[in-house]
C-alpha cells in the first residue's frame, strides 16, 4: 500500500486530512496525519509520527507532506521514517497543499512512487491562481 502522511505546524495537517476524507472517501486507511502543536515537544511529536506509521508495513511506501519544506514538523518525520528504515520507500515534498494532497491520493496507486513528484508539483502549482469575480450580476460570472 502507498501511504499519504502529512504533517504540519498547528492544526493543518488534520485539517487537510479531514478535507481529504470529504473529496475522496472517508475512512480511508492511507491517509496518515500529524501535527506539531504549540508547546508541544519535538520528542513527542516525533512519537506521534512514529504512532501513525505503526500501521506501514515491509512492502509498503510513503508519500510525506509537509506544510514547510524545511520545517520541524517535515524534518522530524523524516529523521523517524529514517530511524524506522523507511527512508527508500519515501518521498517528501514541502509545501502542502489541498490539490496537491488531493491528487496523491487519486492518483499514487497508478503511479511509480519516485514518479509521483514530478507528476503532482507541476499540476500543484497549475492550481495556485488568482480568483477573481468580474462586474456582473449573473452566477455565470463567477
Amino acid at each position: 500500500m502507498k501511504y499519504v502522511l502529512l504533517v504540519s505546524h498547528g492544526m493543518f495537517a488534520p485539517g487537510l486530512h479531514s478535507a481529504l476524507n470529504m473529496l475522496a472517501g472517508g475512512g480511508r486507511e492511507d491517509i496518515l496525519s500529524a501535527s506539531l502543536e504549540d508547546g508541544m515537544g519535538s520528542d513527542v511529536y516525533a512519537a506521534n509520527v512514529g504512532k501513525c506509521l505503526e500501521a506501514v508495513g515491509p512492502d509498503d511506501e510513503i508519500i510525506l507532506f509537509g506544510d514547510l519544506v524545511g520545517g520541524s514538523p517535515l524534518t522530524t518525520a523524516a529523521n523517524v521514517i529514517a530511524e524506522k528504515n523507511l527512508l527508500e520507500r519515501t518521498v517528501m515534498v514541502g509545501g502542502m497543499s489541498l490539490p496537491l494532497a488531493l491528487s496523491a491520493v487519486l492518483m499514487k496507486d497508478g503511479m511509480e512512487l519516485k514518479d509521483l513528484p514530478g507528476m503532482l508539483i507541476p499540476e500543484a502549482r497549475e492550481e495556485l491562481k488568482e480568483f477573481q469575480i468580474t462586474g456582473g450580476d449573473s452566477e455565470d460570472d463567477i
